[in-house]
């Protein structure tokens, strides 16, 4: 009779043990789930996740789902929370890889180990040309870095000034971390400037008597003159030879600097008489700081420029891009004249086609 009266209560047990053990195997399976099973751009490619400086932590999980690098926000929320991602949101660019889990996803998120970004920048008629081209892939502003690089203006060691600073531009592409701050990232150019002026360049500035910034102001005119990189250290070096005579260099392109008009295609006589410290037919000597951000080869054609007697140029009659080089003033003029002419012909045999 004992056994019948607490066959009831074995069932019971049996049965509760199996609900519990039906629980506990659907609970460690779905855990299994969350915690292993694919959930991070199933079924695409890898691709890199920007979590922006100040970010939240729900924005951060929007930003996941809506941009569609994870399936189910449920279960990679659970997991993040688990993991105290919610507590230890850390800005930067992270590469996110197809198939990944979301333990593999967060562990990268939260180990700050970032992929890097490129900075580039090759050309710029002003400073102020560049800050958009520098931030585009990091996290700040053009305005965080203008106000960055202004500061440093104000106390830099290299005696850079508002006129000079776009020397400190080396045109490269440059790899930062999407988090950089707008200081780091400044002192970060500055170090690669310091990097470029080695001691064989600093020697061959020394040796042609000109300081590093005096060179890339140089090279920017001698940039917006030539059209053949082949042809600039002769270029450079009639510049040279005007500098050392004490000549006005007579540059067309600092008087467009000057002038701030840079759709001029021909300079002319009222041009020449522009009142700036940039307009070389006025003044002998460099003008205060470069009129572009010159290129490496523009930068070397100074330091290795080619010796001659030039003193005069003026543009091929051909029209090759090319220049017709002169000692004497006679000689120049000639050269201009030719060149004129076949200006001339030009135009007139368009005019005959319209």
């Amino acid at each position: 009779m004992a056994e019948l009266k607490n066959e009831p209560l074995s069932k019971r047990k049996l049965v509760f043990y199996l609900g519990g053990s039906m629980l506990l195997i659907t609970f460690v399976f779905y855990g299994y789930q969350i915690a292993f099973t694919p959930n991070i751009l199933v079924d695409r490619q890898d691709q890199l996740f920007v979590v922006r400086s100040g970010a939240t932590y729900q924005q951060v999980i929007s930003e996941l789902y809506d941009g569609k690098f994870i399936n189910d926000p449920v279960s990679f929320s659970f997991v993040a929370r688990l993991s105290n991602y919610d507590e230890q949101i850390r800005p930067g660019r992270f590469l996110l890889r197809s198939g990944m889990t979301n333990i593999e996803a967060i562990k990268v998120l939260k180990s700050g180990k970032q992929e890097p970004v490129n900075v580039t920048f090759s050309h710029a008629r002003k400073v102020e040309d560049l800050y958009e081209k520098i931030t585009r892939n990091v996290g700040m502003t053009s305005a965080e870095f203008r106000d960055a690089l202004s500061s440093f203006v104000d106390s830099n060691p290299e005696g850079f000034t508002k006129e000079t600073i776009i020397a400190m531009f080396i045109p490269n592409t440059h790899e930062v971390y999407f988090n950089v701050s707008p200081e780091d990232l400044v002192a970060k150019l500055y170090e690669e400037y310091k990097k470029f002026w080695n001691e064989q360049r600093l020697a061959k500035a020394k040796a042609i008597g000109l300081s590093p910034l005096e060179v890339s102001t140089l090279a920017s005119i001698v940039q917006a003159e030539n059209f053949r990189e082949d042809e600039a250290p002769r270029i450079a070096g009639l510049y040279m030879n005007r500098l050392k005579r004490d000549m006005a260099l007579q540059a067309d392109p600092t008087l467009v600097y000057a002038v701030g008009d840079f759709t001029i295609k021909r300079v002319l006589n009222e041009h020449k008489e522009v009142e700036s410290p940039y307009n070389t037919y006025k003044y002998t000597g460099l003008p205060p700081g470069p009129i572009n951000m010159p290129q490496i080869s523009m930068i070397d054609a100074v330091l290795n420029y080619e010796q001659h007697a030039y003193l005069y140029m003026c543009s091929r009659e051909d029209f090759s891009g090319y220049h017709n080089f002169a000692t004497h003033y006679d000689e120049h003029m000639r050269n201009a004249r030719k060149y004129q002419r076949a200006l001339t012909a030009e135009q007139r045999k368009a005019a005959q086609n319209r």
